[in-house]
């Protein structure tokens, strides 16, 4: 493959014979145009990830399945600047902070969105007082939402916190809960899917269930209610948390999200059973219908369980309100 700056790549799938080997040693075996001091670099400036966590050890020992994400940065790279823009926080204290995430917000820079992400609102917030786990770009990010969902996520202000917290991500003891509005009616309306996802062969920009390899992904979902099976919410509990693990898993069964232009379905216009007006509205939607409703962890710090809620935004209170679909407690 070509590799050019300012890009983002996903590594090949690990094969068996690769399993265990050192991260920096897989990536520039398997990434010939990347130097392997050069992958180093890379890794220590937090550019390489793995589903939703930042990977900054050279030494990672890669597993079967794993296809890691590789951000390619420019060569002269500009830090983050702090920008005075308004967070909305749930909880804050010495070791971390808890962030309602609207929609649209990136979580940190990219190419194309090097301004107007979460960090750049934390550098202001918290005047620089952020873990550098993360590297230079990803100041005390322990795991990201996608830019269009919204919800609520944690950052690390200091090592302590985000070795903590990064550890129990790993060990999927964290309590992630999510709302989302679905074509369709879930058949069964509760259970778990249980799929390995990975970086689609077809479509990079994807994610997808595959029969061999990738990693191990379970959601627990409940149909809370639906309107003549043309659209439903579905309360999703993650026990793992991959990439597009939500939105790869209700498309499995039939029921992708509510204004997910990468996961959409042919023929949705066709839905039966609301208005024209209400159809119309949906097929709109501008974001996937997904919010991150309730987070919880053990502090870092003391071992004490934190327990966080959030009630919906705007626009999904207006969606559930135009389907008629009745809106749950989160509070």
């Amino acid at each position: 493959m070509k590799i050019d700056v300012n890009n983002t790549y996903f590594s090949p799938l690990v094969e068996n014979e690769q399993a265990g080997c050192r991260l920096d040693k897989f990536l520039s075996q398997n990434m010939p145009e990347l130097s392997r001091s050069m992958v180093q670099k890379l890794i220590g400036a937090g550019n390489v990830s793995l589903d939703e966590n930042i990977i900054t050890e050279n030494d990672f020992k890669v597993r079967y399945g794993d296809s890691f994400c590789v951000l390619v940065p420019e060569a002269e790279e500009a830090e983050p600047q702090p920008e005075d823009i308004k967070l909305d926080v749930v909880y804050e204290d010495d070791d971390l902070i808890v962030i309602n995430k609207p929609a649209g917000m990136t979580v940190h820079p990219a190419p194309g969105a090097r301004n107007g992400t979460l960090v750049n609102a934390l550098l202001f917030h918290c005047k620089g007082n952020l873990s550098g786990v993360g590297g230079v770009k990803r100041p005390g990010i322990v795991h990201r939402i996608d830019k269009e969902t919204s919800g609520l996520l944690v950052v690390a202000k200091n090592d302590m916190a985000h070795k903590g917290l990064s550890e129990q991500f790993v060990k999927h003891s964290i309590e992630r809960t999510y709302y989302a509005v679905v074509y369709g009616c879930p058949n069964p309306m509760s259970g778990m899917i249980e799929g390995n996802i990975a970086r689609s062969r077809f479509d990079r920009k994807k994610m997808a269930l595959v029969a061999s390899g990738g990693k191990h992904a379970v959601t627990h979902y409940k149909t809370l209610c639906t309107n003549s099976g043309a659209v439903s919410l579905v309360k999703c509990n993650l026990e793992t948390g991959r990439t597009h693990q939500i939105r790869v898993h209700m498309s499995s069964i039939g029921c992708n999200l509510v204004g997910d232009k990468v996961y959409e379905k042919s023929g949705k216009t066709q839905i039966k059973g609301l208005s024209a007006e209400v159809k119309s509205f949906v097929n709109a939607f501008p974001r996937q219908a997904l919010h991150a409703a309730s987070l919880g962890f053990e502090h870092p710090r003391d071992g004490r369980w934190m327990q966080f809620e959030c009630g919906f935004p705007r626009d999904m209170v207006e969606i559930l309100d135009r389907c008629e679909l009745k809106m749950p407690s989160t509070e």
